[in-house]
């Protein structure tokens, strides 16, 4: 099954000359949702997780099922004050300013083995700050995992500059 036939392409979201991606259509579609999942079980599994973290908020949409799927835990990396109870967090910058990505601050045992996940790797800037977070909290990052990637802005490049594994299941070059 081709993945791609089940993801549309919406133009001009959120602004314009941007392409978006859109999973909705991949989730409306119970058979291609589940090859998907047990596609992503397969490409994440390798990274013998312990725990998936999910980037808000279409990354716990993926993260969830499949740490149900691979018997794992799961953990949400949140935007700062969504968390309930003491949280860690991390500042990262972007390219129009900053921003901040929160853990509860008992959610992963030191030494857990993680691996990051959302529907979409584009310039990796958002799941950068959450291996950095995810390592400030002492767990191993073994990879990162998406849905789509979008080679063209170079994602992959820095996640594994961090010296994070990734894997994704379809990818655009442009």
């Amino acid at each position: 099954m081709d993945i791609k036939e089940h993801i549309r392409g919406i133009p001009d979201f959120p602004k314009p000359g941007i392409l978006f991606y859109d999973i909705s259509t991949l989730l409306a579609h119970p058979d291609a949702w589940q090859v998907a999942m047990g596609r992503m079980a397969r490409q994440v599994r390798k990274f013998h997780p312990d725990i998936l973290a999910g980037v808000e908020s279409r990354g716990f949409l993926v993260a969830a099922p499949l740490a149900l799927k691979l018997g794992c835990g799961f953990v949400m990396l949140r935007k700062k004050g969504k968390l309930p109870g003491k949280t860690i967090r991390h500042d990262y910058a972007l390219e129009y300013g900053t921003d901040t990505i929160e853990i509860q601050a008992d959610a992963v045992e030191s030494g857990a083995r993680v691996v990051i996940l959302d529907d979409l790797l584009a310039t990796g800037g958002t799941m950068a700050a959450g291996v950095e977070l995810l390592r400030k909290v002492g767990a191993e990052v073994t990879g990162a995992a998406a849905v789509i990637e979008l080679n063209f802005l170079a994602g992959r490049q820095r996640l594994e500059a961090m010296d994070v594994p990734v894997s994704s299941l379809v990818a655009y070059d442009d």
